[in-house]
Parts: C-alpha cells; structure tokens; sequence
C-alpha cells in the first residue's frame, strides 16, 4: 500500500448519493497517512453528516462559508495546505459552478483559490453528466488543468442503467496516488 505520509488531501464533498462512498476513500487515504480535510456542501450535508467525516478524518469538518469561530479564512488556509483536492463526488451543479468561477460556497471557494492539483470525480444521473452544458464544463475544467476519474457505467440511483456511478474507491485512491506521492 502506498504512503502518503506528510501530504494533505481536501476533499470537496459535493450533494450527491454516492456521499456514502466517499466515507470509505476517507479511511483507505487515513489508512495510507494522508492527512485528510473535508469541505462540504450543504447539500452533501443531507447524505452524511459532519460528524461522520470528522470521525473518520480526526480533523474538522468545514462547512461554513461564514464560520467565525476561527481567525483563519478557511477557503484558504486550506486551499494552500492541499498537495491535492479532489471533488467528490462532483455533481453537475459544482462542475458548472467552478467552470464559470463561482465561489458561493465553501467547496468552490477552496476549489478556485487552491494552487494543488485538483481531481474531480464525477457522479450523477446519466442523462445529466452526458447534457451537452456538462460535457462543455467538463471540457473547460480540463482547459483549467483539472484532472478526472470518469464515472462507470452501472445501476445508478433513480434505477437506470447508465453512465454516471462514481468511480471505485480504489480507482480514485490509486489517482490520487499517482498524482501526488
């Protein structure tokens, strides 16, 4: 298993089902030394709470754009703390969002003030991530340099069979990997 001993991974976890998921990418990167953040949406809130992530992680969950219980602005403390931010999983709605600049929360608040790589996992409804409007920021996002771990084909939550699973958790470890140890 590979070491991530000293390096800082921020994940952007966006409101999506495959939330659920994204507990495990937070133990196997614990369990590789990374040192794990997570940034969530509000909508991601709805999936799995804070605590959970914070339990997992043994650090601070940031949610609040307008936390002031800290000095730090925390879009970008973290942001320049990060070897790497991955966004996961990344609905249509964040991907839109960063590929026009929109930093109305606190995931593309850090998302857009970050110099580290950025990785982006997308998952969501078939006939979304193939629209044309998402393709088109898919390819901006890859314009601005971000990297992707394309989704599988499978069941998909509202019961079809398509395009648009999250990638596996070992898929999106083994990317992370490969673009920062």
């Amino acid at each position: 298993m590979a070491n991530l001993k000293g390096k800082n991974v921020i994940l952007a976890v966006c409101g999506g089902i495959a939330v659920y998921k994204v507990c495990d990418l937070v133990r196997k990167l614990i369990a590789m030394d990374a040192a794990v953040f997570c940034v969530m949406t509000e909508n991601a809130k709805k999936f799995v709470s804070p605590l959970t992530f914070q339990t997992l992680s043994n650090n601070k969950v940031y949610h609040d754009m307008f936390d002031t219980s800290s000095w730090n602005i925390e879009h970008v403390s973290l942001a320049q703390k990060a070897d790497i931010v991955v966004v996961v999983p990344a609905t249509a709605n964040t991907i839109a969002k960063l590929a026009h600049g929109f930093a109305d929360n606190l995931v593309c608040a850090t998302v857009l003030a970050t110099k580290a790589k950025v990785l982006v996992c997308p998952a969501m409804n078939t006939n979304m991530f193939e629209h044309q409007a998402t393709q088109k920021n898919i390819m901006t996002l890859k314009d601005y340099g971000y990297k992707f771990v394309e989704p599988k084909t499978g069941k998909l939550a509202c019961g079809i069979i398509g395009n648009g699973n999250l990638a596996s958790v070992e898929t999106i470890a083994e990317t992370i990997i490969e673009e920062i140890a």
